[in-house]
């Protein structure tokens, strides 16, 4: 019989994924008609939110058995914790640098034109974003037990693409409103990890123009 502390941790777990995988949803929706919800900003977050949770969390819900089964917590529970409390680290410390307004896309609607590159902005150019995937992995390695299979691992890696997608969808939103300031700072400050892999590609080409 499993614990009562391993019941809590699964649920915590559990929570994470309910919580984050509809993020991509969400901002891809957002991202990809911009326009339309400039127009539209006091319809944009409540249909966005239902749309993307709704869909996301319907999902896990109806196939909570094949994803949640249960199981003896395994070595890997920890490492799964660990990685969750970075995620909840970088959402705390994204909100407290941009607020709870922007870090919901309340610049991109407003047509902000601010640029913020400071706190973890400072070392990425994503840090949600990156603490986002920690958390998401890591609840899939405490649901998933000792034994991970293609029934947890598809669902992610379709997850996965997804946030890729995000990704690009936002860093082109953000070059098209903030222009010449963001690429400079993409230039300057890497996407998701603190560091650059070695380019020839970096070192051949001069100070450019940044397509997005």
């Amino acid at each position: 019989m499993t614990s009562f502390f391993e019941k809590a941790v699964r649920f915590m777990a559990i929570a994470v994924l309910a919580f984050e995988m509809p993020v991509p949803i969400y901002w891809l929706t957002l991202h990809g008609w911009v326009s339309f919800w400039r127009r539209h900003i006091r319809a944009a977050f409540p249909v966005v939110v239902l749309a993307a949770w709704g869909i996301v969390d319907g999902l896990l819900y109806r196939f909570r058995q094949e994803l949640f089964r249960p199981h003896r917590m395994s070595w890997l529970a920890p490492v799964g914790m660990a990685l969750i409390a970075f995620d909840v680290f970088t959402f705390a410390t994204s909100e407290a640098v941009l607020g709870g307004r922007r870090i919901v896309g309340h610049s991109e609607l407003a047509d902000s034109r601010e640029l913020i590159a400071r706190g973890l902005y400072a070392h990425v150019r994503h840090p949600r974003y990156l603490g986002m995937m920690s958390g998401v992995f890591g609840a899939w390695l405490i649901v998933g037990g000792p034994i991970i299979g293609t029934t947890l691992w598809a669902p992610s890696m379709v997850w996965l693409v997804l946030v890729l997608l995000m990704i690009r969808a936002e860093e082109r939103e953000l070059h098209t409103r903030l222009g010449s300031a963001y690429a400079a700072y993409a230039e300057r400050v890497p996407a998701l990890l603190p560091f650059r892999l070695p380019s020839r590609m970096r070192h051949s080409s001069s100070p450019r123009e940044h397509r997005p």
